[in-house]
């Protein structure tokens, strides 16, 4: 064929675009200007990329910077995680956390694993049969196998493993995915996924099946997530795959919905019964995540608590920052408390009944970061919980794609070949790196203000800066009251934590 053919054929293809962009009536931009009007869309498609590549600076984007993402990468793979010439932040930005060092730091060395353990015993409160204390306070944030892919929840698994850190499932039930040596936390909500029956309402003993088929540590009750809360979920039969169905409980190639509530119980004696209930059958502890909205919850469930000595051992906070699951922008954006201001309501709540102390305080919403974690922990935090930032470590990109199916490192999408990227051995040692990395920095953090555990750092460690340019304490700003987070009975159990380890 001649070369002019060619030309031809060209020139008549983009006459029959240009044609049809004419005559179509969805596309404005299409109609007035054929050809170059998929300029725009083609910008609009890749303009994410432009501006986290090309456009931004290094602490602009959101919800995690470049220098943040950097130092997540950097950490993951044990390369140089220093950054030079020094900061490029805002110093006189409200609400910025500084940390006062001491003029006589701790001398010790940080060990490479910075063995930090939990400061509590989990479920001491209620003596449950497995009570235990966790190794690490650092753990994986629930996210389930559905949301992120079989290799991504592997990779979690393995890196769990490695470090020791406790592996929270999501509400998706447990896979083999989940069976690679970590310690689990079971985690289920209101569709009851991994322990219902066939008509999906809750069944004790299907849970009793789930919890003995894998190395589960404790249970966690979900009544509400940061990113969507007050919500519930759908999963589309094109995603109820042979494996997620098996996981979840749930016939394979049809619609799966979860509702916006739980059906086993309806206000706060209920639930402290079922959490009770499910305690005592299984010998395990039990706890609830939620994010935080109406503050009378929190303060009926630890009044309710501290009169009849029972209830869950654990509180995980989610705040409204938390964004492992997709939802609407209204819900994302502007509904529920960030999680400073949703842990003071609740913090507060129990510290008003003298019960800080029973219950264990476990915490996400951004918190995968060395300043956020030490001043959560100064604040009364006893467990830091990562989602994104574990994401981030065995690959994700920040694309801002997982709810489209289509992650291009195969950590939240169902694609066999998005997720062949992914060696799920590779990255779960990324993981233990980064987990571990960050209890380092933890350490570091501490000593420099002259004590040894990132819980002992109090009022005169942590500063905010107001926005008129002064600074107050962390817990001035947050309202919590410093004899509350270091009391007598927090400072022995940071004391025997200490020896243990």
């Amino acid at each position: 064929m001649a070369w002019w053919w060619w030309v031809v054929i060209l020139v008549a293809a983009l006459l029959g675009v240009a044609l049809y962009d004419l005559l179509q009536r969805r596309h404005a931009i299409l109609r007035n200007f054929p050809l170059i009007g998929h300029l725009r869309y083609l910008i609009e498609r890749i303009g994410p990329e432009l501006r986290q590549y090309v456009v931004a600076g290094n602490d602009e984007e959101k919800p995690f910077s470049r220098d943040e993402r950097r130092w997540v990468y950097a950490t993951a793979k044990k390369e140089n995680s220093y950054f030079g010439f020094g900061t490029d932040d805002d110093l006189t930005e409200p609400n910025r956390v500084v940390f006062l060092h001491s003029p006589f730091p701790i001398l010790e060395s940080v060990p490479v694993s910075a063995p930090i353990q939990c400061t509590k015993v989990l479920g001491q409160w209620r003596s449950r049969p497995g009570a235990f204390r966790p190794q690490s306070v650092v753990n994986l944030s629930g996210m389930s196998f559905g949301s992120l892919s079989g290799a991504a929840v592997q990779a979690l698994n393995r890196g769990a493993a490695i470090d020791g850190c406790l592996h929270n499932t999501g509400e998706g039930g447990i896979a083999e995915h989940h069976l690679h040596g970590g310690e689990l936390i079971f985690q289920f909500g209101t569709g009851y996924f991994g322990c219902r029956d066939n008509k999906g309402n809750f069944c004790l003993d299907t849970l009793l099946e789930t919890v003995a088929s894998a190395p589960v540590r404790a249970i966690e009750i979900k009544l509400s997530q940061g990113a969507k809360p007050g919500m519930g979920g759908l999963l589309p039969a094109a995603k109820v795959t042979a494996e997620i169905a098996e996981a979840r409980g749930v016939p394979q190639g049809i619609d799966v919905a979860s509702p916006g509530g739980h059906s086993t119980f309806s206000d706060v004696v209920s639930l402290v019964a079922f959490v009770e209930q499910l305690a005592e059958l299984t010998g395990l502890p039990v706890g609830i995540k939620s994010a935080v909205g109406q503050v009378d919850f929190w303060t009926h469930l630890a009044q309710h608590m501290a009169e009849t000595g029972r209830g869950p051992d654990f509180i995980n906070i989610d705040g409204a920052e938390g964004g492992t699951g997709a939802g609407p922008l209204v819900f994302s954006d502007h509904v529920a408390l960030p999680f400073w201001e949703a842990f003071a309501v609740a913090y507060n709540a129990f510290a008003e009944v003298a019960l800080t102390d029973a219950v264990v305080f476990m915490g996400a919403g951004r918190l995968g970061l060395p300043a956020q974690a030490a001043t959560a922990m100064a604040l009364g935090l006893d467990m830091v919980n990562v989602g994104r930032e574990a994401m981030l470590a065995i690959g994700c990109l920040q694309a801002q794609k997982c709810h489209t199916g289509h992650c291009p490192t195969g950590v939240a999408t169902q694609s066999q070949w998005l997720q062949r990227g992914l060696d799920p051995t590779d990255k779960g040692v990324r993981l233990a790196n980064y987990v571990s990395g960050l209890r380092r920095e933890l350490l570091r953090l501490s000593f420099a203000c002259g004590v040894k555990h990132p819980a002992l750092m109090g009022p005169n460690n942590v500063s905010v800066r107001w926005i008129d340019g002064r600074y107050r304490s962390a817990h001035e700003h947050y309202g919590i009251d410093p004899a509350v987070t270091h009391s007598e009975q927090r400072l022995k159990s940071i004391a025997d934590a200490l020896l243990v380890s």
